[in-house]
């Protein structure tokens, strides 16, 4: 393929020569490959733990700030929520202005929103500025990828994106470890803080490192219109997801925002077929390596964030572990991602990304099947074998289906490709959040007042009863003070059976989409523009 030029305008200026075979790293720090993979690292590293290390926070959150179980939802789904929405948008603003730019103003936002968490005494305060991080967030994380793209040369850019999505993988499991450190040594606000001495870090490299890489058919306008729909039908898709297990699935108003995403959805895809520069060209879609890639990153999201939602209640709440203790059980989870991320890169590169993918969503359904199996007595041993079977098969999915998604775009549209492979892991942790939290839900309300009565405990009013299934659903026993302690040891035995039960249900539904995952993966190949960067210098 025809080497592209990209247009530097942060240092001084290089000239590829023809048929250069990588980019020209500019002298000393800026524009070197494997410091710009660095520098992005640390900002991608913010906001890849900030999607999990706050799970390990959120029953000290809860009991702090007097919060519901619905309220903690939205700590998470708040964040969620904007960046799916502002993912791709943030993407195209990287191609128009530069990925340098957007990745360093991502970063700034992202920790003074962190700090600014820190500092609030209200869950509301909290839940506004999770969004203003997810916003944030979105800018810097496809301008990371955007940067990765341009400035790697197509034989290494596997790898560069082996050892990002390893970044990304051991931040996302290795959120509850910080979290259990922080939340028990120190206190829960402290799990936002750290982004800010992180941030500075992040911006000070950006500005020696970075290169402001530009593709020369970079767009030069921007479609309004079209970033109106899309974020529009996106917001009602994850809303309704999010809100779902409130009104019911089968409720008018979960109907009705389904319904009015399908539309907008429609109408943006009439409208980006017709305008001369669209937020995003549907011929990318043409490609089915790519769609399947954007597939297969929802599947998997759907079944590990999901899932580590109520096992990080399951260690905590039903086995009484400390948050550290919680946080370290879920060590073979992250020791498996750090090990199998660029060996997967290197796998990919020479195999092609289809029998990894697909090995990798078998690994990850068999260890969801593993999950389903835990009871409260599990031993640690057994709980370790699974979750590291679960980061062996994620490691490989990361890293194919990203490679997948940005190898398969145009060069110029980098940051599109960054956005929608990171849109789609964010919209697939909301459904996995929501719909497993329906499933778990559902099976704690079918079996708790069965359970309580088989027990022989008091019969509880329906106010009562909802009231106990709300806290069973997060592994909770709803023990009343100076209740004697016989009693409160059947409601316990009754609250940890009912809920396993449910986490048992909902984790065989994630091994079922992982499942699905398998033959979707057999859609996917090696991408097509992936050397669209290897001739890349600056000039």
């Amino acid at each position: 393929m025809t080497s592209q030029t990209t247009v530097d305008t942060t240092g001084p200026a290089d000239k590829a020569p023809p048929g250069a075979s990588g980019p020209i790293p500019g002298k000393g720090l800026r524009g070197h490959p494997w410091y710009t993979l660095f520098t992005v690292a640390v900002g991608v590293m913010m906001v890849a733990l900030d999607g999990t290390i706050v799970a390990i926070a959120n029953p000290a959150i809860q009991k702090d700030l007097n919060a519901s179980f619905a309220d903690v939802q939205w700590i998470t789904n708040g964040y969620f929520l904007a960046l799916a929405v502002a993912l791709i948008t943030a993407g195209k603003l990287g191609d128009r202005f530069g990925h340098r730019q957007t990745f360093l103003v991502g970063v700034v936002g992202f920790a003074a929103a962190s700090g600014a968490i820190g500092l609030s005494d209200s869950i509301a305060f909290v839940v506004v500025f999770r969004v203003l991080q997810g916003l944030f967030g979105a800018l810097l994380m496809p301008a990371a990828l955007g940067l990765l793209r341009a400035t790697f040369p197509a034989e290494k850019l596997n790898m560069a994106i082996g050892i990002w999505g390893m970044v990304i993988g051991v931040s996302t499991a290795g959120g509850p470890i910080l979290g259990g450190v922080l939340v028990e040594h120190v206190n829960w606000q402290s799990v936002f803080f750290i982004n800010v001495p992180v941030g500075i870090i992040a911006v000070v490299l950006g500005v020696l490192i970075l290169n402001d890489h530009r593709a020369e058919k970079a767009p030069r306008s921007f479609d309004l219109p079209g970033i109106a729909l899309l974020s529009g039908a996106m917001f009602c898709l994850v809303w309704a997801v999010i809100k779902a297990p409130e009104w019911g699935w089968g409720a008018a108003m979960t109907w009705t925002f389904l319904a009015v995403s399908v539309l907008g959805f429609g109408v943006f895809a009439y409208w980006e077929n017709r305008v001369s520069e669209p937020l995003i060209p549907l011929g990318l879609f043409r490609s089915a390596a790519l769609s399947a890639g954007v597939v297969l990153m929802v599947l998997m999201a759907i079944a590990f964030m999901g899932g580590l939602f109520f096992v990080t209640f399951y260690l905590q709440n039903v086995h009484g572990m400390s948050p550290i203790d919680a946080g370290l059980h879920l060590l073979p989870l992250t020791g498996m991602l750090i090990v199998g991320s660029p060996l997967s890169g290197a796998l990919i590169t020479k195999t092609g990304p289809r029998i990894p993918l697909a090995g990798g969503m078998a690994l990850t359904a068999i260890a969801m099947f593993g999950v389903s199996t835990l009871e409260t007595d599990t031993s640690s041993g057994t709980m370790s074998i699974w979750f590291a079977l679960l980061g062996l098969g994620l490691a490989p999915v990361i890293v194919g289906a990203t490679e997948v998604i940005v190898g398969n775009a145009p060069m110029e549209l980098s940051g599109v490709a960054g956005g929608l492979q990171q849109a789609a892991m964010q919209i697939g942790g909301s459904l996995g959040t929501a719909v497993l939290g329906a499933v778990m839900a559902s099976k704690v309300d079918g079996d708790l007042a069965g359970n309580w009565a088989d027990a022989g405990l008091p019969k509880l009013t329906p106010a009562q009863l909802d009231q106990a299934a709300e806290a069973v659903q997060v592994g909770a026993a709803p023990v009343a003070p100076g209740t004697p302690p016989e009693i409160a040891e059947k409601i316990m035995g009754v609250a940890h059976d009912t809920f396993i039960s449910g986490m048992s249900l909902a984790s065989l539904v994630a091994a079922g989409v992982a499942v699905v995952a398998i033959f979707v993966a057999f859609f996917t190949k090696r991408g097509e523009n992936a050397e669209a960067g290897a001739g890349v210098g600056h000039i």
